[in-house]
């Protein structure tokens, strides 16, 4: 085994976790579960049977990462954050043919006890700001907060805010890594050096 798991943790047989991660206190990792390279699993995250987590993602404490949710390499997960898989739940009505699925791409955040109702793609490198409920895609690079989440700037890749309009054009270099992003048609893009 070329991970780490505590031993207060159940992975089920048949569950697929990659090298370099670690599995912390009272974690359960189902059977179907795919894990990428270097992820940590924070104390009490479930993952479920249909669920991929690429590499380098970070599910913090109190995470249920649950049927029909993908991250995409190095995800943020915050602490109690949530995912849905069923829109319209009832606990006398069997839905499980009903999962929608939800995509979380590359490098995207998740704040603290955000919401992320089934169904929704969050982009590359998006920004969910804690407590927010995403209930529609969330565009790359864009920083949503609030109820429901609403966008409010653009962020680097870096996780810095960018001095950009939300609506119109321009452009701006990121302090830390010089990387130029550009805003087109409520559309921003990060340029190759």
């Amino acid at each position: 085994m070329d991970y780490t798991v505590h031993p207060s943790a159940i992975v089920d047989d048949g569950a697929s976790i990659g090298r370099g991660s670690r599995v912390w206190h009272f974690v359960h990792v189902c059977s179907g579960a795919v894990i990428g390279e270097e992820v940590s699993l924070g104390q009490n995250v479930f993952v479920g049977n249909k669920v991929v987590i690429g590499d380098r993602c970070k599910v913090q404490n109190n995470v249920s990462v649950y049927d029909n949710v993908t991250l995409e390499e190095g995800v943020f997960c915050g602490p109690s954050m949530v995912f849905t898989n069923v829109y319209n739940p009832r606990s006398l009505i069997q839905r499980k043919d009903e999962y929608r699925n939800t995509l979380i791409q590359k490098g995207a955040t998740l704040g603290a006890n955000c919401t992320i109702v089934c169904g929704t793609t969050v982009g590359r490198y998006a920004f969910v700001g804690a407590g927010a409920v995403v209930n529609r895609d969330v565009p790359a690079y864009a920083l949503v907060v609030g109820v429901p989440a609403k966008q409010i700037g653009w962020m680097s890749e870096f996780g810095e805010q960018l001095d950009l309009p939300l609506n119109g054009e321009g452009a701006v270099k990121c302090q830390h890594t010089a990387a130029v992003y550009v805003l087109c048609q409520n559309e921003l893009k990060k340029m190759d050096a």
